[in-house]
């Protein structure tokens, strides 16, 4: 896994490691999951799609699930937040 002081490539790579881990749950229930980006302050910004992107429920998944798992495998991760398309 990347450091804090790890390079924003590796820093991005270990995210879109940890969105594949995720992703199948969201597939199946029939949504999906993009990262926009990562700031230079650790902010991941991504978007929530299908029918994970008009869940009701879909801040509580975004906020225990998925920042809880990308901020656990990547270190320098501060916070993962929804953006809209």
């Amino acid at each position: 896994m990347s450091t804090e002081t790890g390079t924003a490539s590796e820093q991005e790579a270990g995210v879109l490691e940890a969105i594949d881990a995720i992703r199948p749950a969201l597939q199946a229930d029939g949504g999906d999951i993009r990262l926009v980006g990562i700031d230079a302050d650790g902010k991941v910004s991504v978007e929530l799609v299908g029918a994970c992107g008009t869940c009701p429920v879909s801040t509580m998944t975004l906020k225990a699930g998925v920042e809880r798992i990308i901020m656990d495998r990547v270190d320098g991760i501060t916070e993962v937040v929804q953006v809209e398309a």
